[in-house]
């Protein structure tokens, strides 16, 4: 949806005022990109779509104490990550997450979304730059979604090459984004099978 707002103080004010219009660039604008988000953490879609109306329906009650002027991205995905919290308190017995994913968003929900939307430009851009093979393995496992012994199978090589270029990968990558590199592979790509995590 074209955004019919002249800046982000505008958007917020015209959300404030209850305009409709407002509420619907919020959701064209956001909806998808928070679900792939959320998914990252519960790997349930349904469950992902319900979090994510949550604050939006949350949002437009509350919508006359937001500030002017400040970073409606950050402040979502700030709000999808508590609802989530919450919500996993509530039903931890039925999710099973480990510690470390969870971590390795939350360190993303940290950033400002400046600073996010950067990182991600840069692994974009490093995940452009590997060696062809490498980018074809990477993507494929990430990507598509694939286990090593499919990769194998597509490229007709053995599942030994397929580990080494998926290592050789998250090796580049690290060394770009330290620390935050599985945040955002989930944030770009969504939740990767068992087999793919590094």
């Amino acid at each position: 949806m074209q955004n019919k707002f002249k800046n982000d103080t505008d958007f917020i004010k015209s959300l404030k005022n209850g305009e409709p219009k407002a509420y619907s660039y919020l959701v064209d604008s956001f909806h998808h990109k928070l679900c792939i988000y959320v998914f990252g953490l519960t790997n349930d879609y349904d469950y992902s779509e319900d979090i994510v109306q949550n604050v939006f329906i949350n949002i437009w009650n509350k919508r006359k104490q937001l500030k002017d002027d400040f970073s409606i991205k950050n402040y979502l995905y700030r709000s999808v990550y508590n609802e989530f919290i919450d919500q996993y308190r509530k039903k931890k017995s039925v999710i099973e997450l480990e510690k470390k994913y969870i971590d390795a968003l939350s360190s993303i929900v940290e950033e400002d979304e400046n600073s996010l939307d950067r990182l991600i430009k840069i692994v974009n851009q490093e995940i452009e730059n590997l060696p062809p093979k490498c980018k074809q393995t990477f993507l494929l496992s990430k990507q598509d979604g694939l286990t090593n012994i499919e990769i194998a199978e597509y490229l007709n090589v053995s599942i030994k090459s397929v580990e080494a270029h998926i290592t050789k990968a998250f090796s580049i990558l690290r060394k770009t984004v330290d620390g935050k590199l599985q945040g955002l592979l989930f944030l770009l790509f969504g939740v990767p099978r068992k087999e793919q995590f590094k």
